[in-house]
């Protein structure tokens, strides 16, 4: 007869649930199955306290070790979470398939999505045919491993908290009216002295210009608007197209820049980075020059350098998003390309990655020639980065808590990496991984055309990644033969973008599980419609 206990909610600091534990294997097998199966129909709901090891272990009759190693079991695996002093909670993911109940009121048909419509029912039959077999559905995803966010459970509350405080206890009266459009002094003056120190930019806090990230720069510099708090700087472009951008690069910013009317050229990308030297009539080009989004890689030295040459000769200006040059690992620190000429390069950096992408908080270092052009075109008064947070920031730069923090997580984001290496030399040896000298993610090489198959993959094992084309600049040349032709100026490659510093550290093993779940054997056959002619003259030749 199978055991099962309901607890108190009072007695335990939990909540009531009834368990079931009832099947083959050990105690802690059936205990760990029954709160699977607790969690996955919904009667679990995401952040749900579970009782404590001794409380449960005494109700159910069982040892408190078995309890505690269930409850590990599903922590590692993503079901749940267990952080000190806030106890073990279910963890706070999609919702399952299958069987999942949302605490929600019911859905009627006519609220029902087109494609989840119930079948018409059939008409009674004295022989009613079996019910067929129901179609397999993907699980939901439940690990993310999409490049672009940081481990958010790693945000530093308790520095971010008392940095805030001193802020606000120490601020100006003044503080408190409209925001200057170039930032507050403070941060300003902070970020002089760490882009100086941490990545060896050239420039002074009058250079500096705050803004709530990457996007707010592009925008400001070729939309000409960006600020809602004057009429006078709408339309006034900083800067104009047609610009220079790499091969592979985010679609997002390449949408942006598209909505404001400028024309992109892409770049071809090699093992040294961006081609500059195809550089033409541009009027500006954008590198990401410290670590190449999303391939991997610095840019060569000799090419840094011809860049710059280039601008200097052209009138031009390079564009450096500085997107994760503080996260470094297995290479000498690579210094900003301002550093070459701060009258050619404009840097964009912000703390999306370091601290986080709710803290709308960015900066552009800017030649003398640009910064009036900025600011005019940013408005009389701050409308986007709260002046608090500049604050706050500029206290957790100058107090040393920021170091302190950048430096845990590079600890913690490398060892990640080293897992991401290990797992894959271990169940996929037969994919080449690239990229991982830096950053917070990396690329698997795929063999050729296996991505499609391998992001659905993914998808079933219930793993949110990206491929690689997906990066791909839409004009980026091709041969005669298609894309990754003999004559292609831009090979198109197989590949998988995995990040790997989203998950939290309970779900991380459970992750690289599922993506070495979905990776294509070593013998992957490419199916026909992928092949183009390189490919099929090699397999001739080999087969030959």
């Amino acid at each position: 007869m199978a055991e099962s206990w309901v607890n108190s909610g009072e007695r335990t600091g939990g909540s009531d649930l009834h368990l079931e534990l009832s099947g083959p294997g050990s105690k802690r097998a059936a205990l760990a199955r029954a709160l699977r199966d607790a969690v996955r129909s919904g009667r679990l709901a995401p952040g749900t306290r579970l009782p404590p090891y001794r409380s449960l272990a005494a109700d159910l009759g069982v040892a408190r070790n078995t309890v505690a190693d269930a409850y590990a079991e599903l922590v590692a695996e993503g079901w749940l979470t267990a952080r000190q002093g806030s106890g073990t909670r279910v963890a706070e993911q999609t919702w399952p398939p299958h069987t999942a109940v949302r605490p929600k009121r019911p859905t009627t048909n006519a609220t029902r999505p087109p494609d989840r419509q119930p079948p018409p029912r059939p008409h009674a039959s004295p022989h009613p045919s079996p019910s067929p077999r129901p179609r397999p559905r993907p699980v939901a995803r439940v690990h993310d491993l999409r490049q672009g966010t940081p481990d958010v459970s790693a945000f530093p509350r308790g520095a971010w908290l008392a940095s805030y405080r001193r802020a606000l206890q120490q601020a100006p009266n003044e503080v408190f009216g409209p925001g200057d459009p170039a930032g507050r002094p403070e941060l300003r003056e902070a970020l002089a002295e760490y882009l100086a120190r941490a990545r060896g930019v050239r420039t002074e806090p009058d250079r500096i210009v705050v803004c709530s990230g990457f996007a707010h720069a592009l925008r400001l510099l070729f939309g000409g608007g960006g600020g809602a708090g004057s009429e006078k700087g709408r339309g006034r472009q900083v800067l104009r197209g047609p610009l220079a951008v790499e091969a592979y690069g985010l679609p997002f910013h390449r949408e942006l820049l598209a909505a404001e009317g400028v024309r992109t050229v892409p770049l071809p990308i090699d093992e040294h980075g961006a081609r500059v030297d195809r550089l033409t009539r541009e009027r500006a080009v954008l590198l990401t020059p410290a670590h190449q989004f999303p391939t991997g890689g610095p840019l060569h030295p000799e090419r840094r350098a011809a860049v710059v040459d280039w601008a200097r000769a052209r009138g031009g200006v390079v564009l450096e998003d500085d997107y994760d040059g503080e996260f470094r690992y297995d290479r000498k620190p690579v210094g900003a390309l301002q550093s070459l000429d701060p009258e050619r390069v404009i840097l964009i950096g912000s703390v999306s990655k370091s601290l986080s992408p709710a803290v709308r908080l960015g900066w552009m270092v800017l030649p003398e020639r640009y910064v009036g052009d900025v600011l005019a075109a940013k408005g009389e008064r701050e409308a986007w980065a709260s002046v608090l947070d500049q604050l706050a920031l500029a206290d957790l730069i100058v107090s040393g808590s920021y170091d302190r923090h950048v430096r845990r997580m590079r600890q913690r984001y490398r060892a990640r990496r080293d897992r991401l290496v290990a797992a894959l030399a271990e169940r996929a040896p037969h994919i080449e991984v690239s990229g991982v000298a830096a950053g917070l993610h990396a690329v698997l090489r795929l063999p050729p055309g296996t991505e499609r198959s391998a992001v659905k993959a993914a998808t079933w094992q219930g793993v949110a990644l990206d491929g690689l084309a997906e990066f791909r600049h839409p004009d980026a040349a091709d041969g005669p033969d298609g894309p990754g032709g003999p004559d292609t100026d831009m090979p198109a490659r197989d590949g998988l973008v995995v990040g790997y510093a989203t998950p939290s550290e309970h779900a991380y093993a459970a992750a690289l599980e599922a993506l070495c779940g979905a990776l294509p054997p070593a013998d992957a056959q490419v199916p026909p419609q992928h092949l183009n002619l390189s490919v099929i003259t090699e397999q001739l030749n080999d087969g030959a």
